[in-house]
C-alpha cells in the first residue's frame, strides 16, 4: 500500500497552521480578555458609586464573555460546527439556571443591593423582620448583628423584596428638652426664670438656636406652672434635664398635706 506522503505532508502543514492560528488566538484573546477586565474594573471604580464586590464581578463576568467568543473562533478554525454545541450549551445554561433560580435571584438581588446601596456596613436597618447591625454584605447574603450580637444571614432575595427601615440613613437632629414644673406662689418667678436661663445658657450642651426659654403655664390660687425648654443633641438631652432638675428640685411646689407634720416638743 502506497502513502501518499505529498498529501500528508499538506494535512501536517495545514493542521500545523491551524494549531498554531489557534494558540496565536488564544494567546490574544486572553490578553484582550484581561485588558477589558482590568478597563472595565477600574472604569466602575472610578465611578465611586459601584461596590468593589460588584465591579469585580462585572468584570470578571465581561472577561469570560470575551474568552467564549475566542473559544467559538478557534473551533471554527478547525471545521467544528459551532452552532450544535452552541445550542448544547444554550440548554445546558437554561437546566442550570432553573435548578439554581433561587441562588441566581439572591445573586441578582446582591448586585442591585451593591449598586444601589439602600444601607451600608454600619448601618442600623430592619428588613425581613430582622433588626440590626449591617455587618457584611455579598452577592448572596446579608450579615446583620442583631441583639446580644447574634449572627443574622439573610438571603438577598428577601432583602430586596422587602421593605428596608434604616435607622441610620439620615443624621440625628435636635432634640428639645421640656421640663414642666410647679412652683408656689411666694417664688419670686422672675428670679427662677433668670436663674433658669443663666444655668441652661453656660452649659455648654445646650445649643444657642434656639435659645433657651420659660414661659408661664396655668396660674392656680397657691401654684404656678412653668415650662423650661433648651435644644441639645439627642446624646445630650437625658443629661442637660436631669442637671436641670435638680437645680429646680428645691423649688417644686408642695402641697400642704404633703409637708411633714410638726411635732410637738
Amino acid at each position: 500500500m502506497d502513502i501518499d506522503t505529498e498529501h500528508l505532508g499538506d494535512m501536517a502543514v495545514l493542521y500545523g497552521l491551524n494549531v498554531l492560528y489557534a494558540l496565536v488566538l488564544l494567546a490574544v484573546g486572553w490578553w484582550i480578555a484581561k485588558t477589558v477586565e482590568g478597563l472595565l474594573m477600574r472604569g466602575l471604580s472610578a465611578t465611586g458609586r459601584i461596590d468593589v464586590t460588584v465591579a469585580s464581578f462585572l468584570a470578571s463576568f465581561a472577561k469570560y464573555v470575551v474568552l467564549v467568543f475566542v473559544l467559538v473562533a478557534v473551533l471554527q478554525r478547525f471545521g467544528i460546527q459551532t452552532t450544535s454545541i452552541i445550542a448544547v450549551l444554550g440548554a445546558a445554561s437554561l437546566a442550570v439556571g432553573l435548578a439554581l433560580q433561587g441562588t441566581l435571584s439572591n445573586m441578582a438581588a446582591g448586585v442591585m443591593l451593591l449598586v444601589f446601596r439602600p444601607f451600608r456596613v454600619g448601618d442600623n436597618v430592619e428588613v425581613a423582620g430582622k433588626a440590626g447591625t449591617v455587618k457584611a454584605l455579598t452577592l448572596f447574603t446579608t450579615e446583620l448583628a442583631g441583639a446580644a450580637n447574634v449572627q443574622i444571614l439573610i438571603p438577598n432575595g428577601q432583602v430586596w423584596g422587602a421593605a428596608i427601615l434604616n435607622k441610620s440613613a439620615y443624621p440625628a437632629g435636635d432634640t428639645t428638652v421640656s421640663v414642666a414644673l410647679e412652683v408656689a406662689t411666694s417664688v419670686d418667678v422672675d428670679a427662677l426664670r433668670a436663674k433658669a436661663l443663666a444655668f441652661l445658657e453656660q452649659d455648654a450642651r445646650v445649643l444657642a438656636t434656639p435659645a433657651p426659654s420659660v414661659s408661664l403655664g396655668k396660674l392656680g390660687y397657691d401654684r404656678i406652672e412653668l415650662t423650661i425648654s433648651a435644644t441639645t443633641k439627642p446624646a445630650d438631652a437625658a443629661g442637660v434635664k436631669e442637671a436641670l432638675l435638680e437645680l429646680l428640685r428645691p423649688l417644686l411646689y408642695v402641697s400642704p398635706a404633703e409637708k411633714p407634720a410638726l411635732v410637738s416638743p
